[in-house]
């Protein structure tokens, strides 16, 4: 009888001890968000608790962006995505069957809590007077960018470009792709992803510009006060990060109920203000007006607009032997 009572006390004290662990749970993210996610996570973490006194493990992943789509669909078990382009997720969606392919509708403004645009972050001084896209493909310009192939920052990048040499007088696709041609004959490192980039520029100290995450950029100047400044070229792209919940894998982990909270929760005030803290363009109105001074109105393009969506870029420019592959090719010869 001892024995069967001691056997039933052991048994609830596991019991008690497994309700108080730490669940886990995995954002898959792109490479820029470290910082915002580490705020956020703890943020939300507080609230979470408070909610239902449960504790949760975040854990993080940081890469560029396809790269990570990439391997969540090889097996990495993310309970989100919060990643550079919609494209990336279709491919989860598509590929990895992990979601439902009308995932962008689950979420206010299409999955896209936050958005960015990009920027050139140069060296203090701006020593090669570099003002727009046209300075970028002169002769003595050595420009730092990602590899698209690998990055979604690269991509919005590579876009923003091409949108600015259109709409030049007499622009089409052809020149288009001529001025992009030349501007990556300039490119003097292509990294994996936006983060390696920014240590390219920022901490080794090659290259005369960084074609930038705005939020990239500011974080730049923040770390190292007074070595870099920010130039704002004529026209930019709305560059609108995406996130999901990967279904498949957050209901195998339990974490479908905690995964929805948690992306709502980059929609409240809170994680809006912790957005914008991290130089993200928030989509609350009151939040945006409250950081209004901080981030300088700019002529952007859309994805939509200019492209006619991810569904037609991501394979026109940037699928294999699309436009991309055709500049690496001319640019070797």
């Amino acid at each position: 009888m001892r024995l069967a009572q001691f056997k039933v006390g052991i048994l609830a004290a596991l019991i008690s001890v497994s309700s108080f662990a730490a669940k886990d749970f995995l954002n898959v993210s792109y490479d820029p968000t470290r910082e915002l996610y580490d705020q956020f996570n703890k943020d939300f973490g507080a609230f979470w608790k408070k909610q239902t006194g449960e504790d949760i493990n975040f854990k993080q992943s940081h890469g560029g962006s396809g790269k990570q789509a990439r391997s969540v669909i090889d097996g990495l078990n993310a309970d989100v995505v919060t990643l550079a382009l919609a494209s990336d997720i279709d491919e989860i969606a598509s590929k990895g069957k992990l979601l439902n392919e009308n995932w962008q509708v689950k979420f206010p403004k299409n999955s896209s809590p936050y958005t960015s645009t990009i920027v050139f972050l140069v060296r203090e001084g701006n020593p090669k007077g570099i003002k727009d896209w046209n300075d970028l493909v002169k002769n003595n310009i050595e420009v730092i960018t990602p590899n698209p192939k690998t990055s979604g920052g690269a991509r919005w990048n590579y876009l923003a470009a091409w949108a600015y040499a259109k709409k030049q007088k007499g622009g089409n696709d052809a020149t288009a792709q001529k001025f992009v041609q030349n501007l990556y004959k300039n490119v003097k490192v292509l990294d994996s992803g936006a983060r390696g980039s920014l240590t390219t520029f920022a901490e080794r100290g090659i290259g005369d510009v960084l074609l930038a995450w705005e939020n990239e950029a500011f974080l730049a100047q923040r770390e190292q006060p007074g070595k870099f400044q920010i130039v704002y070229p004529s026209l930019s792209i709305l560059a609108e990060p995406s996130v999901a919940i990967v279904e498949k894998n957050a209901k195998k982990n339990g974490n479908l109920t905690l995964a929805k909270a948690y992306i709502t929760y980059l929609y409240s005030q809170r994680g809006q203000d912790i957005a914008a803290q991290n130089f993200y363009r928030p989509r609350n109105d009151a939040i945006a007006k409250k950081y209004a001074a901080k981030f300088k109105p700019l002529k952007l393009v859309t994805i939509d607009g200019e492209f006619g969506g991810w569904d037609r870029a991501q394979p026109k420019h940037f699928g294999n032997n699309g436009i991309y592959d055709q500049i690496v090719k001319a640019n070797q010869n």
